[in-house]
């Protein structure tokens, strides 16, 4: 539902007009909002022998570049409008493709990018990340009746059966029917609502997860996301 917050126009009707008015996220591209301005690295000066991450930035959350430093990597951080021959070009030994915030149909020079970039390397999608992914390798996504914020989510891995807390902060989803099971495998799914929370390719090295695994609800959950990552691109 629309709302309106004012400490300034207090005439019900103005306001209801003005929330009425509201665009609203669908088909709005908010990522253009976010993203950096320019190239920068991340590397906390930690380490020696390093893998370098291309952060396709969508709104990258600074836990996630974090996280990547801490299991050994150096992130270059590149505003979301960067192509895919430019990334290539600096040799990276892996993407992530970061959180970020509206609908992601709405984004599709990054849908291109990411599309250009599969089978070329290991690539990591978190949030809208996974959502991007999907688009790009030919699903759908689609607009939840009640979107999933806070840091109590239960989602349970379906390969081991273990459940875990996790923050979740979007309002698309991606629609597990639309994806093609011959190259994509269900890996997560939200226990409240059974929609999609992680799904990895058959063939390629690429996976990704709806949820926020550099958040720490549980504390610890779904750290682990990045060491696979890591693991991923060391067996390139």
């Amino acid at each position: 539902m629309k709302a309106v917050l004012s400490t300034e126009d207090k005439d019900a009707e103005s306001l209801v007009k003005k929330a009425r008015a509201s665009p609203g996220l669908v088909g709005v591209d908010l990522v253009k909002e976010v993203t950096c301005r320019k190239v920068y690295r991340w590397d906390e000066g930690q380490g020696k022998e390093k893998l370098k991450v291309v952060v396709l930035d969508c709104g990258v959350k600074y836990n996630s570049l974090r996280e990547l430093v801490k299991n050994g990597c150096e992130a270059v951080v590149v505003p979301a409008s960067t192509g895919a021959d430019e990334i290539l070009a600096m040799k990276p030994d892996g993407i992530l493709i970061s959180n970020g915030p509206g609908d992601p149909a709405a984004v599709a020079y990054v849908i291109r990018t990411t599309a250009k970039l599969i089978g070329k390397l290991p690539i990591f999608g978190i949030c809208l990340g996974q959502q991007i992914l999907a688009l790009a390798l030919g699903g759908r996504t689609y607009k939840l009746k009640f979107g999933h914020h806070g840091g109590n989510h239960p989602v349970k891995d379906l390969k081991t059966g273990k459940v875990h807390i996790t923050v979740q902060n979007h309002g698309f989803c991606v629609d597990i029917d639309s994806l093609n099971k011959n190259e994509i495998q269900i890996t997560h799914v939200n226990l409240n609502d059974q929609t999609l929370e992680g799904m990895r390719h058959k063939k390629l090295p690429i996976f990704s997860v709806q949820f926020h695994p550099e958040a720490s609800p549980g504390p610890h959950d779904a750290e682990y996301m990045f060491g696979k990552f890591v693991e991923m691109m060391r067996k390139r």
